[in-house]
């Protein structure tokens, strides 16, 4: 049995999906009672109380394990104790690009490290779905507004990340491995806009938000160490955020998806 922590999310909820389609017996966890797939097992439980998750890792071989809460060695002892052999994090980028930033992420990669499990950690750029961000203004004003609208980032597909973490929860032959992913090109924040207007076969507006302006919008949801760390690579990527990654095509034997392609799949979220 697999476990799949975060099974609501726009990585955990792919990844559910594939593994139940491949056969596996998935027990999926999250904080709220949540619509699974056929034969999918669900747990509520709260990563940041450890021993809530305690029924769900009962006979299972492997856990996908989030960066959430702040007792990773509680997660993994229990993990341990119920017999889970193998665990999956997905983490950041930014864990090797900004360690000084980006420390909560930086300590669940130690935990995983020194649990006495088989490991692999998964380093994951941004995201594409954090586009979603955009949904509300899309919908209600035809608009999108974010900082440095010039500036690329090789975001990733998030049904990449999970189809990467479907190979490597079933596949031994990750263990001891941490593998960054990101997407196949540079991609600015006016060139997300104008793949999601295409897939809307309608203009969407791009706007573009001062440093300051963005910083005092991420501040109502973002600790401010991430939200200057975030800041930086937005605005001022340092060479090894700008490289795409070869991981994906390596484990999954094929190119990682555009922009484009995760934008046309997510019209409903913008009409």
């Amino acid at each position: 049995m697999i476990v799949v922590t975060g099974a609501t999310g726009n990585v955990g909820r792919e990844l559910v999906r594939i593994l139940a389609e491949g056969g596996e017996q998935v027990t999926a966890v999250s904080r709220r009672s949540a619509h699974m797939p056929d034969g999918v097992r669900h747990h509520q439980g709260d990563l940041a109380e450890p021993e809530s998750l305690r029924p769900a890792l009962e006979g299972a071989e492997a856990l996908f394990l989030l960066v959430a809460g702040e007792d990773p060695q509680g997660i993994l002892e229990r993990a341990d104790a119920a017999g889970v052999r193998r665990v999956v994090l997905l983490s950041s980028q930014g864990v090797g690009t900004r360690p000084e930033v980006y420390r909560h992420p930086a300590r669940f990669e130690e935990a995983v490290r020194g649990a006495g499990l088989e490991w692999t950690v998964l380093r994951s750029g941004g995201l594409n779905s954090n586009a979603y961000a955009w949904a509300e203004t899309i919908r209600t004003r035809r608009t999108a507004a974010a900082p440095f609208g010039d500036i690329g980032l090789p975001t990733v597909d998030p049904a990449d990340v999970a189809e990467v973490a479907a190979a490597v929860l079933r596949d031994p032959g990750h263990t001891g491995r941490t593998y960054e992913l990101n997407g196949p090109a540079l991609v600015t924040p006016r060139d997300r806009v104008e793949a999601i207007s295409a897939a809307l076969g309608e203009p969407v507006r791009f706007v573009e938000q001062t440093r300051e302006e963005a910083r005092a919008q991420m501040l109502t949801f973002m600790p401010e160490p991430v939200v200057e760390g975030t800041l930086g690579i937005l605005g001022e990527p340092l060479p090894a955020e700008l490289i795409p990654s070869p991981a994906v095509e390596q484990i999954l034997g094929r190119a990682p998806r555009p922009f484009a392609d995760w934008a046309a799949r997510s019209v409903p979220a913008f009409r």
